[in-house]
């Protein structure tokens, strides 16, 4: 397995770990009998910003995750992998493990740099695999 192809796996349980810290909070704040309902109508209360934080961190790492995902099948299928790009792979989830914090805590501008690092750095690697 190529270090990207690593990095990505890495990358699915951080998004799995993200899932679990907003589905606790958000059940005890929403209650099971909206959370397990259809949702055909607006939850009864919102979420309280914490939560709602986390959530839109969770939303935007499924964007930030498709990107990277592509950006890793490109590299390891057409035997693009290397330093640089494994490189690029690990900032890419180092940054999204501080872009978690980052959101949920509200730290400007922190939060935006760190989503920066982690998108230029998929698309270096994308960038990698074109040369």
């Amino acid at each position: 397995m190529t270090p990207e192809l690593t990095v990505l796996a890495l990358a699915i349980l951080l998004q799995a770990v993200q899932l679990t810290l907003l589905a606790v909070p958000a059940n005890m704040e929403l209650g099971t009998r909206y959370t397990l309902s259809p949702r055909d109508e607006p939850p009864p209360e919102q979420l309280s910003r914490r939560t709602a934080r986390m959530q839109r961190a969770l939303s935007n790492h499924f964007e930030a995750l498709t990107l990277f995902t592509a950006a890793v099948v490109l590299v390891s299928v057409s035997g693009q992998s290397g330093w640089f790009t494994a490189a690029c792979a690990w900032v890419y989830l180092l940054a999204r493990i501080a872009y978690v914090p980052a959101y949920t805590r509200g730290w400007v501008p922190a939060r935006s740099i760190l989503w920066a690092v982690g998108f230029f750095a998929t698309i270096l690697m994308t960038l990698a695999a074109l040369l």
